[in-house]
Parts: structure tokens; C-alpha cells; sequence
């Protein structure tokens, strides 16, 4: 089994205007073990096609992420945010099962991940 450490990225809302509501995220990092690791490649309509991993992400929960788990949005795995497509409640762990990439809309900068 492979170890995890990475960063869980949660949404809050937020108020920025009367009435206008947004998603603030929030990231802490915790470790863990990956469960399956394995991808699919689906070629689809798009130019580049589509990765999606079928991986899971078991975590040792602490107060913090169990008050947050329905918020969970997105795993940082291999220097990529993943998208957390379900849950599942083993406490005192949680286990997410990660899809395709997370897109939060930034700008995606390899060179920045590159040490």
C-alpha cells in the first residue's frame, strides 16, 4: 500500500456581498494510505481526452476534517488536485474515492511544481 500526505481542500461560504454568496477554500494536509491505485484514460469528445483515477484516499480523520467532510471538494495527489467523487465514513478514518482533475478555474502551472 502506497503512504499519502497531501493537502484536503474544503469549501466554506462565504458572504462577500449582501446576498452573494462564494465558496471560500480551505486546505489542510494529512496523511494516509492510497487504496487501488490505478487510472482510465477516456478519449472522449474532447482535444486532449480525459484522466480519471479510481483511486481512494484513506485518511485518519481528526476533529477538524469530520466537522468538514461533506465540503470536501479536492485531494492534492501527485502535485495534481483530484476531485473527491464520494465519501465513506470508516472512523476513526476517511476513505475518498478521487475522479478526474479538479478545476478551480487557476491557471495550471507545471513549472511551479518542479523543484
Amino acid at each position: 500500500m502506497t503512504r499519502f500526505y497531501g493537502v484536503i481542500g474544503y469549501a466554506e461560504s462565504v458572504e462577500t456581498a449582501p446576498g452573494v454568496w462564494t465558496e471560500e477554500i480551505h486546505e489542510t494536509n494529512y496523511y494516509g494510505d492510497v487504496i487501488m491505485p490505478s487510472r482510465k484514460f477516456d478519449p472522449g469528445s474532447d482535444v486532449n481526452g480525459n484522466i480519471t483515477t479510481y483511486n481512494q484516499i484513506s485518511v485518519l480523520a481528526d476533529q477538524n476534517l469530520m466537522k468538514h467532510f461533506f465540503k470536501i471538494r479536492y485531494v492534492v495527489w501527485n502535485s495534481v488536485k483530484w476531485t473527491v467523487t464520494g465519501i465513506d465514513l470508516k472512523p476513526p478514518r476517511l476513505v475518498m474515492r478521487l475522479g478526474g482533475m479538479y478545476n478551480d478555474g487557476q491557471p495550471f502551472d507545471i513549472t511551479s511544481e518542479i523543484s
